[in-house]
């Protein structure tokens, strides 16, 4: 009996193990592309939007990414609520390969006229439309095969593919600038890092054929509690469930200006209000994004101790008080930049860690993937997706170096409201078809201990 017993828990954290690694590849793959674009964005410029807005185009090119993410999310999430969330998850990470890959194949402006920023813009909103679906999933798997004592240590890793991915994409820009010629990278070299997210994603559909489908959706399942509809789905969570979607999309404001200022517009800040190359720009942020991803497990396990919301307000009442004097020192030289980056990163940890912990707890099994999916992406379109576009406008006609520490101040206070109305889930139950908390599980524990 024991052998067996060892046995079963080998299997169960192989499975788990697997797991881990399919859902963070599929992050990754995504913020591969994201560091990619970021990290060519002066390349990017030149071959697709020449002249003098050329820096707006390609910021609107990342930012179009996102208008269709809502979309997705409304269309993948019941879709995953109905028939899985393994099934949606091996889509979306070929559709998001495949659209980047695609992008290192596209004609230049000079070549295609205004057809080649077309294209690109097109191949963006393709990759804006996979991703709506691809994190709620990878989130929502990953938070359902973890335990409950360890969902924030284990979720935590899918935010560590999330950085892994941007560090892979900036450093083999990186490399490829060492390595090249700026006329060859100008011309053919900003090519080959989109490219390879084909082989990227096809290494995570792999993993994800190996994994099983979620338990706690199997049970919903086997119970046959599955929405009926997709439509009815969704007309349920905006009834029933609007206090945990207004919650979470307030607190998804705070998260993604902090994220995508710090991760996808801060190389062109660097560049274009500091001064300084592309070669040094990339360095600072991947000194900056390998001293988060060193500590982001311990922030995933320290929260299934402390809880959640702990971390949010650490994070958030820090961003606020630090952002400002942290973006003036950042002007004061590239030593000062990577210390300024490098603070504020870790500053931010303590959200970016406890995602997949916190999110998926905030609904009930039933409409979990489109309650995140939905509530995520719509936030994240109207305010993280558009931060570096808001950014480089506002900054470009004002002149005001520090505005994107003022816009995250912005959004600072916006989530600290949100997380007043955060319930606690830390170590709570996400099975079954009611909102998670602690305090359900306490409730739960009393009346069985009564009924005894």
């Amino acid at each position: 009996m024991g052998g067996s017993a060892d046995t079963g828990d080998s299997a169960q954290k192989g499975m788990l193990r697997r797991t881990i690694a399919a859902s963070a590849i599929g992050n990754a793959t995504e913020w591969y592309d994201y560091g990619v674009y970021a990290a060519t964005a002066t390349y990017l410029t030149d071959a697709f939007f020449p002249g003098e807005l050329g820096t707006l185009g390609t910021m609107l090119g990342f930012a179009i990414s996102f208008v269709l993410r809502p979309v997705g999310g409304f269309i993948w999430g019941p879709i995953g609520d109905r028939i899985g969330r393994k099934s949606v998850l091996a889509l979306t990470i070929v559709l998001i390969s495949l659209a980047t890959a695609l992008i290192g194949l596209l004609p230049t402006h000079a070549v295609a006229g205004v057809w080649a920023p077309v294209l690109l813009i097109l191949l963006r909103v393709v990759q804006g439309f996979s991703t709506g679906g691809e994190y709620g999933g990878a989130a929502t798997f990953m938070a359902e095969h973890a335990p409950d004592d360890k969902r924030g240590k284990y979720g935590s890793f899918l935010e560590f593919g999330t950085l892994g991915g941007f560090v892979m994409g900036s450093a083999v820009v990186l490399l490829l600038d060492l390595l090249l010629s700026d006329d060859q990278m100008s011309t053919w070299g900003w090519r080959l890092p989109f490219l390879l997210a084909l082989p990227l994603g096809l290494i995570g559909l792999y993993l994800r054929s190996q994994v099983d489908e979620s338990p706690v959706f199997e049970e919903l399942e086997d119970d046959d509690k599955i929405e009926a509809s997709p439509g009815r789905e969704i007309i349920d969570l905006v009834r029933e469930y609007w206090r945990p979607v207004l919650v979470m999309s307030g607190m998804v404001v705070a998260l993604n200006v902090a994220n995508y200022t710090l991760l996808a517009y801060q190389p062109t800040y660097l560049q274009n209000t500091i001064g300084m190359d592309t070669d040094t720009s990339t360095l600072v942020i991947l000194i900056g994004e390998l001293a988060m991803m060193a500590v982001i497990p311990f922030f995933g396990s320290w929260s299934d101790r402390v809880g959640r919301k702990p971390m949010w307000w650490s994070s958030l009442i820090g961003l606020f008080l630090l952002a400002l004097p942290l973006y003036w020192l950042m002007g004061q030289g590239l030593a000062w930049a990577i210390l300024g980056f490098v603070v504020l990163g870790l500053l931010y940890i303590p959200q970016l860690s406890t995602i997949s912990a916190t999110f998926p707890a905030m609904f009930p099994t039933q409409v979990r993937y489109a309650g995140f999916a939905i509530s995520y992406n719509v936030s994240t379109a109207a305010f993280g997706g558009t931060a570096p576009l808001i950014n480089e406008a506002v900054v470009d006609s004002s002149g005001w170096d520090l505005f994107p520490a003022l816009y995250m101040m912005i959004a600072c206070v916006i989530g600290m409201i949100a997380v007043c109305f955060l319930k606690e889930t830390a170590g709570a139950s996400i099975r079954g078809t009611d909102i998670p908390s602690q305090e359900n599980d306490f409730r739960e524990l009393v009346g069985m201990k009564a009924g005894s």
